[in-house]
């Protein structure tokens, strides 16, 4: 959500935000709008003082017998008491109109996002780590996993497309990463491990940004309620309509969630395989900070992520991305992109954003900054801490062997019972 004092104050700058992102200016109809309504405010409290000044009156005109005064005034509180519903009524439906209005609206890129209108316009920052030489022609993992466990079949013919069912030791590695990166980043990174509800009000997918206008990108119960497409619904409101009193520390919140999403990726894209799935795990990385902090945060969450890739021994790069590319609730994303050498490629395994107060205004989110009276919107960051199938897939092709097999990382063998290899069905 957006500070309608500073649309007022900048409107020019405010279209130019959303024109990075490609959208025409709505400021003029904004303010419109605003003005409409805060004229119907103004007119309701002089309706309203009147009707006080005129009430006084009745008595006073009675105690000195001017009938035809007290009369008259009578029929003037008579006439504002009825001209007030109306007005209220007016008022309350242009707010409503303006709140509307304001909900759809992306956030504003960062000044030191980069132009674009999709991910060509992203710039790399930085790699880590060097791709493997293979002596053969390494495999995707659509084609490598089916041997190992990874039944694509059975959970499309139980479920549908992009569904897919974990045999033995697929689902051991799959389970040993999630613990792997959970302990990682409650132990070294100081997130503080939560299980939420995987289920969710419509308050708190608007409190996130998915509603209203990515309603069709979730999955809906026959209640009303929404399954969460990332855990970052759940840790983020958890500070919903709430004053935090001591924001001195960031509060750094972490979860292992299954994830649901109906729209899974661009149609026709990732179609095999296990990258686009319309039920998936993940950790999930929330912070909830003051409006100086949030760099330092934005950084160290950053650096979490990574620790995860570096441990595996993954190659990456970090990305950032350009305007036209980022979710619609950042103000500024990075994400890192694992190697994939079945494809050659790049492949996003985390997005890590910083939403400024966006997401604070939407859950009505506030701290007391110290010797302050009053509250301001806590700013929010989110980002995978990774992604558990993608990190799979790309354990399974940059550990792959020639005759079918694949090593498991070291930073895993705690986690997997004495797996250390995934061997083929032979």
């Amino acid at each position: 959500m957006h500070d309608l004092r500073f649309i007022r104050d900048h409107p020019e700058a405010f279209d130019a935000g959303l024109a990075r992102r490609g959208l025409d200016p709505v400021s003029a109809s904004l303010l419109d709008l605003d003005e409409r309504r805060r004229a119907l405010t103004r007119q309701m409290q002089e309706a309203q003082s009147r009707r006080n000044e005129a009430s006084k009156a009745i008595g006073a005109a009675m105690g000195k017998g001017d009938s035809a005064t007290a009369e008259a005034l009578k029929a003037e509180v008579a006439a504002l008491k009825q001209t007030l519903p109306a007005l209220e009524e007016q008022e309350k439906a242009l707010g409503e109109e303006l709140e509307a209005a304001l909900a759809v609206l992306p956030n504003i890129p960062a000044e030191d996002v980069p132009e674009g209108s999709d991910e060509s316009g992203n710039v790399e920052q930085f790699r880590w780590g060097t791709p493997r030489e293979f002596p053969f022609e390494p495999k995707e993992h659509a084609d490598l996993g089916p041997a190992l466990g990874l039944d694509f079949e059975t959970g499309a013919a139980m479920s549908g497309a992009r569904f897919t069912f974990l045999r033995g030791q697929m689902a051991r590695l799959q389970r040993a990463l999630g613990q792997f990166m959970l302990d990682l980043q409650t132990g070294a990174n100081g997130f503080a491990e939560c299980a939420p509800p995987l289920l969710v009000r419509d308050e708190a997918v608007f409190g996130t940004g998915q509603l209203p206008k990515f309603a069709d990108d979730l999955f809906r119960t026959t209640d009303g309620r929404w399954l969460i497409p990332t855990a970052e619904v759940s840790l983020t409101n958890s500070v919903r309509d709430q004053i935090v009193d001591d924001l001195s520390r960031p509060i750094r919140l972490t979860a292992l969630t299954p994830c649901f999403r109906s729209e899974a990726g661009a149609a026709g894209r990732d179609t095999r395989g296990y990258i686009r799935q319309h039920q998936f795990e993940k950790v999930e990385l929330v912070s909830v900070c003051r409006a100086e902090d949030w760099q330092a945060e934005h950084e160290h969450m950053l650096a979490s992520a990574e620790a995860v890739l570096h441990a595996l021994d993954l190659p990456f790069r970090r990305m950032l991305l350009c305007a036209g590319d980022m979710g619609a609730t950042a103000k500024k994303t990075f994400d890192l992109e694992v190697w994939l050498p079945g494809q050659g490629a790049y492949r996003e395994i985390s997005s890590i954003s910083w939403c400024g107060d966006y997401q604070g205004r939407r859950m009505n989110a506030r701290y007391r900054p110290e010797g302050a009276k009053k509250t301001e919107f806590v700013h929010t960051l989110n980002g995978s801490g990774l992604a558990v199938g993608r990190t799979l897939v790309a354990v399974l092709e940059n550990g792959q062997q020639e005759d079918g097999s694949v090593t498991v990382p070291p930073a895993l063998h705690p986690y997997t019972g004495g797996l250390t290899v995934l061997e083929p069905a032979r």
